[in-house]
């Protein structure tokens, strides 16, 4: 028997991976989070699969469910959002399924902020402008930022930055970005991505915590903030190496080497 962790996606259930499909379909037990796992991937479940809305459960509720259907010979299905490698909550879990020698295995998902950017059509590494994405967060009341990772010191390095479960703390997040990225920084803010619901909001820096005021956007975003986000029209842009005359000259030279 084996609980099997899989990244559901960001929200519309045709990003979710053929493997993690195909795991869904043969578990027993599906155990997931509430309403950010679309009722479509919970189709996928055998018809007599018992499945169980983890959303207000405390960690020991969920390990107990998962111990019962371990007792049963039941493969786990255990959904989370995104993918499993990005605040997650995973951790935990794993500890209290190895304390009992009980077997997991991750399968990977289509994370928030690559759906994001594909609503935003854009790559996020352009060729003389961008090469690096620092994904983080801001501390919250749950969850506290380890020593050396509060925004204003991470922001030092400029590099496009993605934002998780931080859009209600976008006063914060101007007070702490502005000093290294400017006020006129452009942003890019997606709620929702890949669902019907989905938003977009892009704007200066400094007009941030007004713009996600009007939207009425405060969780389930991903904030996007560097020159990446206007990359055509700053001056270092380039054509990828991929695709230049002298990657397609060297690789006729080395044919004939």
């Amino acid at each position: 028997m084996t609980v099997y962790f899989i990244g559901a996606g960001p929200g519309a259930p045709d990003l979710i991976t053929l493997r993690g499909s195909r795991i869904i379909g043969e578990c027993q037990t599906c155990l997931y989070a509430g309403s950010l796992v679309p009722h479509e991937i919970l189709a996928m479940c055998p018809p007599d699969a018992t499945l169980i809305d983890t959303a207000r459960m405390p960690l020991t509720e969920i390990v107990g469910h998962i111990e019962a259907a371990h007792a049963a010979g039941h493969h786990v299905a255990r959904l989370h959002s995104g993918d499993l490698s990005l605040y997650s909550a995973l951790s935990e879990q794993q500890r209290e399924l190895h304390s009992r020698g009980i077997d997991s295995e991750i399968v990977p998902g289509v994370p928030a902020f690559a759906a994001a950017a594909a609503a935003l059509d854009t790559e996020l590494t352009v060729p003389g402008v961008g090469q690096s994405v620092l994904v983080t967060r801001v501390s919250t009341l749950s969850t506290d930022m380890p020593t050396g990772e509060d925004l204003a010191t991470l922001a030092r390095s400029g590099v496009t930055l993605a934002l998780h479960l931080a859009a209600h703390r976008a006063e914060e997040i101007v007070a702490a970005l502005t000093p290294h990225y400017g006020a006129a920084c452009p942003t890019a803010t997606v709620a929702f991505a890949s669902r019907p619901e989905q938003q977009i909001v892009r704007c200066a820096l400094d007009q941030l915590p007004a713009a996600l005021a009007q939207a009425e956007i405060t969780k389930t975003a991903v904030i996007f903030v560097g020159r990446i986000l206007d990359a055509g029209t700053q001056p270092g842009v380039t054509d990828s190496y991929l695709y230049s005359q002298a990657r397609m000259n060297k690789l006729r030279s080395d044919r004939h080497a």
